[in-house]
Order: C-alpha cells, then sequence, then structure tokens
C-alpha cells in the first residue's frame, strides 16, 4: 500500500511539473521576461529534462520486469511512450548536434508534448486511443483519399488558374496550398480563382471537401462511441 501511494505521489509530481514546464514556454515567449530570467529558464529546463529521462527509463525498467523485451517494445512504441521520448528528445539534440537555430526553434515545440504525459491515468483519453487503433486502416484509407483529393484539386485549378493568375498559381507545388485550404473547407480567401471555370471548380471542391472532413470524423466519432458502450457494459458486469 505504502509503495502505492508512493507511485501516486510521484504522478502527482510529474504532472505538477509538466504543468509548470507549458506555463515556463508560455512565459518564455515574452520577450523582456525571457530576456530577465534566461538563466532561471535554462536551469528549470535541466531540472525537468533530468527528471522526465529518469522517468522514461524508470518505465522501461518496469516494463522489462514485467514482460521483458516484449514489454520493453510495446511501452516504447505505445502512445505515452512515443510522447516520453518526444518530450526530451529536443533538448538533447541541442546539446549534442550541430543543427540550424531555424530548425531548433520548431523542435521546441515538441515541449508542448509533455502535456500529453497528464492523460496517462486518463480512461477517456485510454479509450479514444484505442478508439483510434480499432479504425486504423479506415483512417489510412481516408487520409490517402485526402491526399489524392488533393494532389487532383491542386493540377485542376494549376491548368484552369494558371494563365489568369501565373503569380499566385505558378505550379501544382504552389496550388497545393489553395487545394488543402479548400477542401478543408477552411477558405481564408487568400487566394482565390478569378476564371468563371476556375470558380465553378472551387465551388464543386468546396462540396467535396464536406464530405472528406466529415467521412473521419464520423468514423472516429463511431469508434468512440462503441468503445465507451464496452467500456460501461465491462464495468457493470
Amino acid at each position: 500500500l505504502s509503495f502505492m501511494k508512493k507511485i501516486k505521489r510521484f504522478d502527482a509530481f510529474i504532472y505538477i511539473l509538466i504543468i509548470a514546464n507549458i506555463i515556463a514556454m508560455i512565459l518564455e515567449s515574452h520577450e523582456f521576461i525571457k530576456v530577465g530570467f534566461s538563466e532561471l529558464f535554462y536551469y528549470f529546463e535541466l531540472i525537468s529534462i533530468i527528471i522526465f529521462t529518469i522517468e522514461y527509463l524508470y518505465r522501461i525498467f518496469i516494463s522489462y520486469k514485467e514482460n521483458k523485451w516484449i514489454g520493453v517494445k510495446s511501452y516504447i512504441f505505445s502512445f505515452f511512450g512515443f510522447v516520453d521520448f518526444i518530450s526530451i528528445l529536443p533538448f538533447y539534440i541541442k546539446q549534442f548536434v550541430l543543427i540550424d537555430g531555424r530548425f531548433f526553434r520548431i523542435l521546441r515545440l515538441f515541449r508542448l508534448t509533455r502535456i500529453f504525459k497528464l492523460g496517462r491515468g486518463s480512461e477517456s483519453l485510454k479509450l479514444f486511443i484505442k478508439a483510434l487503433s480499432a479504425v486504423k486502416n479506415e483512417l489510412q484509407f481516408t487520409f490517402f483519399l485526402s491526399l489524392l483529393c488533393i494532389l487532383f484539386s491542386a493540377s485542376a485549378i494549376y491548368f484552369l488558374e494558371n494563365e489568369a493568375q501565373p503569380e499566385i498559381f505558378s505550379s501544382i507545388t504552389a496550388s497545393l496550398w489553395w487545394a488543402t485550404v479548400s477542401l478543408a473547407t477552411v477558405g481564408y480567401g487568400d487566394v482565390v480563382p478569378v476564371t468563371v471555370w476556375g470558380k465553378i471548380f472551387a465551388g464543386f471542391i468546396s462540396l467535396i471537401g464536406i464530405g472528406i472532413v466529415a467521412v473521419p470524423t464520423g468514423i472516429i466519432s463511431a469508434s468512440f462511441v462503441e468503445e465507451i458502450h464496452q467500456f460501461r457494459r465491462k464495468r457493470s458486469e
């Protein structure tokens, strides 16, 4: 019982540390705070990384004790194992690999993955991950179909609008932005067709986009509801 209490306290400490890291990242985005407390931010990040690394190695050790190398493999390639690894990776890349500073600024966004560690004990998040795994093949097909539609739309709008707007629709690659935004039904309006056939095609693609967005949403929702029903059924037995 005392061991379980220690585990719960350790988990609570990790959760508090994760929240503190997210707050620190938000504060660090303000230049005047970053300049005034840069050394404090660095050491807080260093201590946090050490703790998260120890936690990661500890979970690997526990997985090995429970089910040898099969358990280690299951943890490392699980959702939370991936999150645990990604949340510490950028720090070590910065320390040991000489890379472009701009690339590292992008990697710093992975610090946000630490917030997913908060859901380790959440039954709802576990059910959601299980629901996604159950419809993995369907989602892969939907994603492939979406890519085909985006490529087709970019190609078509390029041929329809290139002469009228050679700077905006200069190539199929440049047209990918318009195709993605249109099929996602976002419609920023920064790039729009001006020809008659281009507008007709854009209207058609917008309608197709509603279906492309709705299909994966429906698949995930149905799978999630089914997992909830199964969970409640098992709990009531």
